[in-house]
């Protein structure tokens, strides 16, 4: 049995750790990130309740807190305290995609940072899908490039070929496994904002092969 998260003391007890209040932007961002007051106290470590607390304004948050934020969220912590953002680039560059492994997986950012929703180009390799479900607050949207695609959806399997597309809740428990040896290509697009290296709602779990 799990405990809850222990409470973080008040931010305001050092003057020189204060920072502006942000309530409105953590609760903006949260909702266009697409999760819930539960959901994203989780991935921090708060409470739902102390999260609450910061987006009234009731209490400031910390600078580590801050960060924690902007990471679950996709965005920064300039963007967090309100600051004006750059102008983002709409276009996203070949070359300039640097490529991100995880359990065998290959992940490639195909969009800007801080959106409301997360682009990618993925390969799954065959041999490295996870027998862990997934299921987690947002939208997912994949595209199947090369190869065969495995997507269980609930109690359902679906075998997707070069071509084909799947639009889903991602409350729905789901697992994406690659079907043939040479792997498959995916363009993926998700609404959960979450770290490109350790917690993307894609990210593989050695365990199942079948």
């Amino acid at each position: 049995m799990s405990s809850s998260p222990s409470e973080p003391p008040e931010a305001a007890a050092d003057p020189a750790d204060a920072v502006p209040v942000v309530a409105p932007q953590l609760r903006s961002l949260r909702r266009r990130a697409a999760l819930t007051l539960e959901a994203a106290a989780r991935a921090a470590g708060l409470s739902p309740a102390h999260l609450s607390r910061l987006e009234t304004g009731q209490r400031q948050p910390s600078l580590p807190m801050l960060l924690a934020l902007a990471r679950i969220y996709g965005t920064t912590v300039s963007e967090l305290l309100g600051e004006t953002a750059v102008d983002r680039d709409a276009v996203v560059r070949a070359a300039d995609m640097e490529p991100t492994r995880a359990g065998g997986w290959t992940y490639w950012q195909a969009g800007a940072p801080g959106r409301g929703m997360q682009a990618l180009r993925v390969h799954i390799p065959h041999g490295s899908q996870g027998d862990i479900v997934r299921v987690h607050p947002g939208e997912e949207w994949l595209h199947v490039q090369r190869g065969r695609l495995r997507l269980r959806l609930g109690d359902t399997v679906h075998l997707l070929g070069p071509g084909d597309s799947a639009h889903f809740d991602s409350l729905t428990p789901h697992r994406l496994a690659a079907q043939d040896p040479e792997g498959v290509e995916l363009l993926f697009v998700h609404t959960l904002l979450q770290s490109p290296t350790a917690t993307l709602c894609l990210g593989p779990t050695p365990g199942e092969t079948s």
